[in-house]
């Protein structure tokens, strides 16, 4: 057993500590058993003390409390924002990928003809496939139109993959439009709320929170459960009104004009981030 800490060096007094006087650190270092390992991550993280259950618990019920305390200063007893964002959005991706996929019908026989008689792709507003056997495509550009059909236009056999991997792909990379779509809608509070004197990162803290929120409220739509899904919706926009209202103060008029013009400026942004995914996955 060493007489000095592994981690920093420092010499161990006789009785010889647990933990180093000088950085902490277990006096006796060994590879951890699995039940060890399992304990310390989860004693840490997601136990019913540990940071992360704080945090939603104070994300969940008091709007913009959380932004409030990390402002403030008050951060070592609260997940970071962008690993709770991180950690909230990529699992709530990941189910969504797994329950979400793009509408087709095909029938029983379709496998045995030149291809299906029926099939729908839905993407970003407007739609195209097969309907009796003959081709359409409706409110997209003539150019996507000519690329799905040639998507179409295969084997009968892959159509089913070839839509089934579209659909993947889309609800894929709507990950990488949130790169977009968070830092955007933190430059459009920073545009309304100038006179408050915040730098931008400060909007992005709160940006964080609030699309972390938002995200659990997509798991709770992605239930499908009706009343679940009503209050999911509902709670959006009050919380996220309430938010604004415990971070940036104000009145009621000026917050909502001020909500109304982010949400204005955010929606024709998530807009262009999805047609730009859509592409993606069309041209890929």
């Amino acid at each position: 057993m060493p007489d000095t800490c592994l981690n920093c060096n420092e010499p161990f007094a006789e009785p010889r500590p647990k933990f180093c006087p000088a950085c902490g650190q277990e006096s006796n270092v060994r590879p951890p058993r699995l039940g060890e390992f399992l304990q310390q991550f989860g004693g840490a993280y997601f136990s019913t003390e540990g940071a992360l259950w704080r945090t939603l618990k104070l994300l969940l019920t008091q709007p913009g409390a959380l932004t409030k305390q990390y402002l403030a200063g008050r951060r070592r007893h609260y997940v970071l924002p962008l690993r709770l964002y991180l950690t909230i959005s990529v699992i709530v991706l990941l189910v969504m990928r797994t329950l979400t996929a793009v509408q087709f019908q095909v029938q029983d026989d379709a496998l045995q003809k030149e291809r299906p008689k029926s099939m729908t792709i839905n993407l970003v507003g407007g739609s195209a496939g097969l309907r009796d056997g003959v081709y359409f495509c409706e409110n997209l550009p003539q150019w996507v139109c000519k690329r799905l059909q040639r998507h179409i236009d295969i084997d009968p056999k892959a159509i089913k993959e070839q839509v089934e991997a579209m659909g993947e792909r889309f609800v894929g990379n709507v990950g990488a439009a949130m790169f977009v779509l968070l830092p955007s809608f933190a430059l459009w509070l920073r545009l309304v709320y100038r006179n408050r004197g915040l730098r931008y990162t400060e909007h992005l803290v709160f940006a964080l929170h609030v699309h972390a929120f938002w995200f659990l409220m997509l798991a709770l739509v992605l239930t499908e459960l009706g009343p679940v899904v009503f209050a999911a919706v509902v709670a959006v926009p009050v919380y996220t009104l309430l938010a604004m209202r415990r971070v940036y103060g104000g009145r009621w008029w000026p917050r909502l004009l001020r909500a109304a013009l982010v949400s204005l400026l955010y929606g024709i942004t998530m807009s262009l981030a999805l047609v730009g995914v859509g592409l993606w996955v069309l041209l890929s």
